[in-house]
């Protein structure tokens, strides 16, 4: 019953020292996407996950080549924006030395966006790779949304309390 107990009592300040932890994320983001095309993979994603409307945000790109996703050493790349079937936005082709590249970028549309990111020149036939992303911005919902999902796991965290924290006291009294 002792080694039960111990076990139940560490895996609770397990559970509860988590949160405290603030530059591991165990998911990947909301808004965020990787694309496998022509032997590279790009990924994109947000901060944050959901951008606000007029507000900067940041647009973050990873370019990795092959099956074992080894980073690039430099690429060139472009952005084209689309909202309803328009493009709305352009970045020009631009050289990036390294594997990342992170930009402010500021959204004037609420709702689902069609990136195209035109990746330039990585092989020497000169072929440009397009790879397609859709990305939202914030709506009036994703508040709710997120506040729907605390609201639930703070539940699920009393509900559990409540059943077994009592259990131990009782166990731990003679």
């Amino acid at each position: 019953m002792t080694k039960k107990r111990s076990v139940l009592i560490f895996s609770i300040l397990i559970l509860f020292s988590t949160p405290g932890v603030s530059d591991v994320f165990a998911h990947s983001m909301f808004n965020s996407a990787e694309e496998f095309y022509g032997g590279y993979r790009v990924q994109v994603a947000t901060s944050p996950e959901f951008p606000q409307i007029d507000e900067p945000s940041q647009f973050m790109i990873r370019v990795t080549e092959g099956f074992d996703y080894e980073e690039v050493d430099r690429f060139t790349m472009g952005i084209r924006i689309f909202y309803n079937d328009q493009q709305i936005d352009a970045i020009l082709p631009k050289s990036i030395e390294g594997s990342h590249w992170e930009f402010d970028y500021i959204w004037k549309n609420s709702g689902n966006h069609i990136v195209l990111i035109d990746l330039y020149d990585m092989k020497e036939n000169g072929q440009v790779l397009t790879y397609t992303f859709n990305m939202g911005t914030q709506s009036p919902f994703g508040a709710i949304f997120f506040a729907a999902i605390t609201v639930g796991a703070l539940a699920l965290t009393g509900v559990v309390m409540y059943i077994y924290v009592p259990k131990i006291f009782k166990k731990s009294k003679p």
